[in-house]
């Protein structure tokens, strides 16, 4: 073979391999081009290889900013079944569903989700010295209403229930866990009409459990006094039942009254206060307060305090008597006679619910009720979850005709009286 033809031969070889060559680059190029779609789309892929999306990032970043992450994994799931599922759902059924089991998860037992239709029956609601109803006087344990008293001569009381037995249903209604004020509404009716309610008889009110029977109860108009004195050994005795708008005039007067009658000592009794108005309770204070904290309130976004308005009633010694039912607004105004050692706590431990909820309605119907606040006492002591411990610890003796606590109470009271 001649050199010539062997160059030949070599340049057509050479030739070759050079477009087989760009041929692979090109066909490289476009798999490349081609997958760059397909990798565009798997986020995960996309995020192990390093790559961010610029648009997918501000996108994200704007739904975070917008909602919260709970919200966003709801967006999530909601968008690809609306996308791809053959089922379909209930709007409302599953907003129920989804915010029920969201507000279960928290640690607040108060929060509740009322639907549109619920939250239309539902409105802020005191008693008053006009009590209609089945005479119970209500009241609210972990967010469920619960009988904190029962009117002697009411049907209630000939029907046998009794302080501490719980709500669990209203004319056969049990789909959610009554609060006091939904009971309350719900009973107030005409006078001489029926209502049937399902009641639970723990052992006590942290207790599960109990036994189940129904009453069916007539509604009447009731009339209870909040505010009760008597003078006993030169002691006054005031009992107030909760803190109404009129509560702290009510007080006032019994002082009064009382002290025009030789009172030179007090017993308050708050036994089985539920609570109510809170700036009522710090004028309660200014009956035996010069000066100073009642209150310190805390929210999310703030610290406030409330103090008293200097207008005191009395300077004699006082008695506070408090029990397991003792809560709200009523531990606060025991908690700062407490601190600033202007009285003597006698009883057992307090309920520990120091804490304010706000019902919010919703944009698409119903609302939301939560806990907005929670109080301290002017030392800085927690009450929510805690309660406040008296200075002369004495249970009420069971079986007895005899009120033994108030029999200690007054004692105390007068033992302080300085001649």
């Amino acid at each position: 073979m001649s050199v010539r033809h062997r160059k030949g031969h070599i340049d057509v070889t050479t030739r070759n391999a050079r477009i087989i060559k760009q041929l692979a680059l090109c066909m490289c190029a476009v798999a490349l081009f081609c997958a760059g779609f397909v990798v565009r789309g798997n986020h995960d892929l996309m995020s192990r290889l390093g790559i961010e999306e610029p648009e997918t990032k501000a996108a994200v970043q704007a739904a975070s900013a917008d909602s919260g992450e709970v919200a966003s994994r709801l967006n999530e799931v909601e968008g690809i079944l609306a996308k791809s599922s053959l089922d379909s759902y209930d709007t409302d059924a599953c907003t129920s569903a989804v915010l029920d089991s969201f507000l279960q998860s928290t640690n607040d037992t108060f929060t509740r989700y009322y639907s549109a239709d619920r939250y239309s029956t539902y409105v802020d609601v005191t008693a008053s010295e006009d009590y209609p109803g089945v005479g119970v006087f209500f009241s609210e344990y972990n967010g469920q209403a619960y009988a904190l008293d029962v009117f002697e001569g009411s049907s209630a009381s000939d029907a046998g229930v009794l302080p501490g037995d719980f709500v669990v249903a209203i004319d056969g209604d049990r789909s959610q866990e009554w609060t006091s004020t939904e009971v309350i509404n719900a009973v107030q009716r005409e006078a001489g009409s029926t209502v049937v309610i399902t009641w639970r008889r723990p052992t006590s009110l942290d207790a599960s459990g109990g036994d189940e029977f129904t009453t069916t109860l007539v509604c009447t108009d009731y009339t209870e006094p909040n505010v009760t004195a008597q003078l006993q050994n030169n002691v006054g005795y005031i009992k107030l039942r909760q803190f109404t708008q009129n509560a702290d005039s009510l007080v006032r007067q019994a002082i009064e009254e009382l002290s025009s009658q030789g009172a030179q000592s007090f017993v308050l009794d708050l036994r089985d206060n539920p609570g109510g108005y809170l700036n009522k309770a710090v004028d309660v204070a200014s009956l035996f307060v010069k000066s100073g904290v009642v209150v310190e309130i805390d929210t999310v976004d703030a610290q406030t305090t409330k103090q008293v308005s200097g207008n005191v009633a009395t300077d004699a010694p006082v008695v506070v008597l408090v029990n397991g039912n003792t809560a709200g607004s009523a531990e606060v105004l025991a908690a700062a006679l407490r601190d600033s050692n202007r009285a003597t706590l006698v009883g057992v431990n307090t309920m520990g619910r120091g804490s304010v909820q706000v019902t919010k309605p919703l944009s698409f119907g119903g609302a939301l009720r939560y806990t907005a606040a929670r109080y301290k006492s002017p030392s800085g002591y927690t009450i929510d979850g805690v309660g406040v411990s008296p200075d002369v610890v004495i249970s009420l003796r069971e079986g007895s005709s005899v009120d033994n606590q108030k029999e200690i109470a007054i004692e105390t009271a007068g033992s302080l009286v300085v001649d």
